[in-house]
């Protein structure tokens, strides 16, 4: 892996850590030799991989929903003072000469999801959920543009992980890069690497989102208001004497087991209930696709509210918040600070966070009939890297998701 040569400065301290103890990310033993892919060595935790994570999707609400956010840099700084960061982009990040640390033009940031289980390995996890967040230089809008988790793409190179490069599915990227200790942050920067390839797109941020910890974000938040399209039946929990629980939890109480089933329509939506409907894929109508819409419309709808809500104005509240985010989130500012970042977002809310499809939502195959990005989403993230989104959404209206 060549020298770094992303604006992020080498000093940058990735391991601020909050009172109340230490954030990491999962990570692996390291082995011996060289590791091109995490910065630095961290112990081992007994934490659940999920748990202490960095408070990511705090940050995000806020650079995508602050009409007001607690009125200084101070308390901003306050509130955040305990979100850990590391490298999650590798030498993807943006160049001095695409801007460098400068917030003053677009900011374009990686979201990856992923739905880690306690048991699994940390170098063993795909990422299934591949967002960029795009915020024009005008900083008064935010678009959301989801990747196929089945698309094929070129995966560069790795020797550590023992990958001699090739085409694969692009949400194998994530499981190289965390290979032989290089964890979810490796994983990161080598998903990182095979989106810069295939877009052109490069990142001033990053996060790792793990979907099973967005429930404390939505608890704090009361509820959400999701919209259901296509009623669907959850492959994943059942009701047991009315309450909701795993399947695998459910089969174990031996009692009469009830399908949770998703109807159409709009209503308020307990974690549970929200976290379940994002996470279903098989058997809608357009599969992955449908799945990518629904997941930003909870993202949205997660941002909606806590403005809605006065949540970001309270400092009390923005305080709960980030606590809650702390166990779903993993972040890279681009050694950005994040009161730096918030503030500059500020103009952007909730109601103008834009959901854009790739591939016209559907299905799209070469003559093996295999996953690829079409040419008009090609065009759409060269539109990104330029800058002139809204230009191209503005020409190509049917780009936009009409999920509410």
């Amino acid at each position: 892996m060549p020298v770094q040569t992303s604006r992020r400065p080498p000093s940058l301290d990735r391991s601020r850590t909050s009172a109340g103890g230490s954030a990491a990310i999962p990570s692996q033993a390291r082995t011996r030799g060289a590791d091109p892919i995490t910065p630095k060595k961290r112990t081992r935790r007994k934490d659940p991989l999920w748990a202490r994570l960095t408070v990511v999707f705090g940050a995000v609400l806020m650079l995508t929903s602050g009409v007001a956010i607690v009125g200084s840099k101070a308390l901003i700084s306050q509130a955040t003072g305990g979100i850990a960061q590391r490298n999650l982009l590798g030498d993807a990040g943006k160049t001095d000469a695409e801007g460098g640390a400068s917030l003053d033009g677009p900011i374009d940031m990686l979201l990856l999801g992923v739905d880690a289980r306690e048991r699994w390995a940390a170098d063993d996890v795909r990422s299934d959920s591949i967002i960029v967040l795009h915020i024009p230089a005008t900083h008064d809008q935010a678009y959301l543009i989801s990747i196929p988790r089945d698309t094929e793409a070129h995966i560069p190179a790795l020797k550590k992980a023992g990958w001699n490069g090739g085409t694969e599915k692009i949400n194998a990227a994530f499981q190289i890069g965390a290979r032989n200790g290089g964890g979810w942050e490796g994983g990161a920067q080598w998903m990182a690497k095979t989106i810069k390839e295939l877009t052109g797109v490069s990142f001033d941020g990053g996060a790792i989102i793990n979907f099973g910890g967005f429930k404390n974000v939505i608890d704090t938040l009361g509820t959400v208001r999701i919209c259901v399209k296509q009623e669907v039946q959850s492959i994943h929990m059942s009701y047991v004497d009315g309450k909701p629980m795993w399947n695998a939890d459910a089969k174990k109480t031996g009692k009469p087991m009830k399908p949770v089933v998703h109807k159409k329509g709009c209503r308020e939506m307990e974690g549970w209930a929200a976290l379940d409907y994002a996470r279903q894929r098989k058997t809608l109508t357009n599969g992955d696709y449908d799945r990518q819409a629904n997941q930003q419309q909870l993202i949205k709808a997660m941002a909606r509210k806590a403005t809605d809500k006065g949540m970001l104005t309270n400092p009390l509240k923005l305080q709960q918040l980030v606590k809650a985010a702390g166990k779903a989130l993993v972040l890279d500012t681009g050694g950005a600070k994040i009161e730096e970042l918030a503030l500059t977002m500020r103009g952007v809310t909730g109601n103008e966070l834009i959901m854009l499809k790739t591939n016209a939502g559907t299905f799209n195959g070469n003559g093996t009939g295999r996953e690829v990005l079409s040419e008009d989403t090609l065009e759409m993230f060269k539109a990104v890297k330029e800058d002139r989104l809204a230009q191209y959404v503005f020409y190509h209206p049917e780009v936009i998701s009409n999920r509410k």
